[in-house]
């Protein structure tokens, strides 16, 4: 197990995230005692600052209403209704960091209730209070979550998730990396770069995980 990586990079607010949320899922399942999965955040519009205008509502609709069609994924299309909403991923990511950190095998799940919350529930998870109430099922109390999402170093662990998926020639999102450690040095390939449904990765994911 130590020397095989699923390495999963993807943004809690990334709507083809979102629909490949049951892929993780199974590819967490089908991982168990086999490799190690990984959580890493990609920071899709990390630092965003101006709040969406109707061209940038239109353009994320129509992204919505293709991994609704792709996926079959649940969307509450009232979003679209807000004003001044700044599409900022950069705290969500930072909540996942917060939430790998403690608890790994929260990492997953977490992801998960964060995509759930944003695009199925209409709850914004630019918010740190919102993201606290969402790390609390997962065993962190929230002032201990507050207190980790204002601190420098999680910030820090942060922009460097930012900095590891470029490393890994990460362009879009999801990817998934396949990573196996050997003699001769690190092994790694794309398991699927961007959204696939579980059952056209599966049988190429067993057929790795089964593999001396």
């Amino acid at each position: 197990m130590d020397d095989k990586e699923i390495i999963f990079v993807g943004d809690p607010m990334c709507s083809w995230c979102w629909g490949f949320s049951p892929a993780l899922e199974g590819m967490a399942e089908m991982a168990r005692g086999r490799a190690r999965l990984t959580v890493v955040t990609g920071g899709l519009r990390a630092g965003e600052t101006r709040a969406m205008d109707d061209r940038s509502k239109e353009y994320v609709r129509h992204h919505w209403e293709e991994v609704h069609k792709a996926s079959g994924q649940p969307f509450d299309f009232t979003f679209f209704e807000r004003d001044g909403f700044v599409y900022d991923t950069e705290p969500a990511c930072r909540a996942v960091v917060i939430l790998r950190t403690a608890s790994p095998e929260a990492a997953v799940p977490y992801f998960v209730a964060l995509h759930r919350a944003f695009y199925a529930e209409g709850r914004d998870v630019t918010d740190g209070g919102v993201l606290a109430d969402l790390a609390a099922p997962f065993g962190l109390p929230r002032d201990t979550f507050l207190d980790a999402f204002n601190d420098p170093n999680i910030r820090a662990a942060t922009m460097a998730d930012f900095t590891y998926a470029r490393s890994l020639g990460v362009t879009g999102f999801p990817t998934v990396v396949c990573r196996q450690g050997t003699p001769e040095g690190d092994q790694w390939g794309y398991l699927t770069v961007g959204y696939r449904p579980l059952g056209a990765l599966a049988p190429l994911l067993e057929q790795w995980l089964a593999a001396d």
